[in-house]
């Protein structure tokens, strides 16, 4: 199969702050180096990664470190990672929004990029004016962009304001009409940022069935940038995940979920130990818990998968007739999943002098996506706390199909999604 896109050895430095080198005799070095000289940026060398969870010492910032990896024709690549970790930097210069530090891109074909919100419109002219304007820039002729006129205005859902200047758009309008253009004028290669979660419920559908006719039925190959799990699992077949700018995982798209799930190792454990706003007789102290998933920390999970939650107890003395447990609450403030040791396991009342850890394994958990957090408590017998913490931990489950089908739970509708089945009685 031949290769669409090859990225090699793609870097983007920028500067905080500021345009350019910030100074005229640094803009002055750069020139003199680069240009007479004949050798690389002398900025280059003091970039630090773009790890926006820390504060550096450079004003210079690698927002995508020695990118290297190839894309085949037809093949469907999701493109993930957390904000900051460089998705859209990578798309806009393989659109030639931006250019990069190092490094070249060889694609084959045209590209249809959408970015953002009007990529590529011009706000003063119609929506019927852009369309023919974007197809130009794509190298077609008059003709060819009008027999496919009335599919773009019919797909976009925008034929009653063809005919109005865009900049009176809603932006789910200017979504729905610039992805309607990106998707229908024959690119060969079609790059898709999250801007298509601007769009409704309908339409983002609708999108994801488009790309995947273009993908599977005409060849075409597809980059498509998105934090939602299911929309990605569901569309691409390859995936390459990006941290801090640059690639952490490249491969199949089911394990580069499961990589990026696993990977915020940091965001696993919290450290309870200094918490304050607790309750309780503060005998001993709930110091930690750990979220893990397989045995792997982790601090998010696909729906219909376990976790395991270990809680760290340190007591300086021997206390007899208590009990432990913790309860999970959705983002609504409303509590999901209640458990203690108390009505499970005789056999763990008490706690002992020193370091106590206590896992409460869900080979199972029923819940819809969004975030949750836990509330953890140590009890006497009597029910009196003896140490209790809200909010002592906070995880995510992400969007999956989790039924099977290809269609997703509603999240409006319920906190649980249990596995269940239909059928007809005769």
């Amino acid at each position: 199969m031949a290769t669409a896109i090859e990225f090699n050895n793609i870097s983007k430095l920028y500067r905080l702050g500021i345009v350019s080198t910030g100074t005229l005799a640094h803009d002055l070095k750069r020139w003199w180096t680069m240009n007479v000289r004949g050798k690389e940026d002398p900025y280059l060398t003091i970039g630090e990664t773009n790890d926006r969870s820390s504060k550096g010492d450079s004003e210079y910032v690698w927002a995508l470190k020695n990118i290297d990896f190839k894309v085949e024709q037809g093949d469907v690549v999701g493109i993930i990672g957390k904000n900051g970790a460089g998705k859209s930097t990578l798309l806009k210069i393989l659109s030639k929004v931006t250019a990069p530090t190092t490094g070249t891109i060889r694609a084959r074909g045209r590209i249809g990029s959408l970015l953002e919100v009007g990529t590529g419109f011009h706000p003063e002219m119609t929506g019927r004016e852009n369309i023919y304007m974007n197809g130009a820039i794509l190298g077609m002729t008059k003709d060819e962009i009008t027999k496919k006129l009335d599919e773009i205005v019919d797909f976009s859902g925008c034929e009653r304001y063809i005919d109005t200047p865009v900049k009176r758009y809603s932006s789910g309008m200017m979504v729905r009409l610039g992805f309607a253009v990106a998707a229908h004028l024959d690119p060969e290669i079609l790059v898709v940022d999250e801007v298509l979660a601007v769009g409704d419920a309908e339409f983002q559908k609708k999108a994801i069935g488009k790309m995947q006719d273009v993908s599977r039925g005409e060849g075409r190959t597809v980059l498509f940038v998105s934090h939602n799990m299911a929309s990605v699992r569901k569309l691409c077949n390859r995936g390459v995940l990006l941290e801090n700018g640059s690639i952490k995982f490249q491969g199949f798209i089911a394990d580069t979920i499961d990589n990026y799930l696993t990977t915020r190792l940091d965001e696993s454990t919290v450290e309870l130990r200094n918490k304050v706003n607790r309750q309780g007789t503060q005998e001993a102290h709930i110091v930690e818990v750990l979220m893990t998933f397989g045995g792997i920390p982790c601090s998010s999970i696909t729906m219909g998968k376990g976790a395991e939650f270990t809680i760290t107890v340190e007591s300086e003395i021997d206390i007899e007739d208590t009990y432990i447990g913790l309860s999970i609450w959705n983002q609504y403030e409303t509590i999901v999943i209640h458990t203690n040791t108390n009505i499970t396991q005789e056999q763990l009342q008490r706690v002992h002098k020193g370091v106590n850890k206590y896992k409460c394994s869900f080979p199972f958990l029923p819940l819809q996506y969004g975030g949750y957090y836990l509330n953890l408590a140590l009890y006497h017998k009597d029910g009196k706390y003896i140490d209790q913490i809200e909010k002592g931990f906070v995880f995510t489950v992400v969007e999956d199909n989790c039924y099977g089908t290809g269609k997703l739970a509603d999240q409006h509708q319920g906190c649980l999604a249990i596995n269940h089945q239909w059928s007809i009685e005769q």
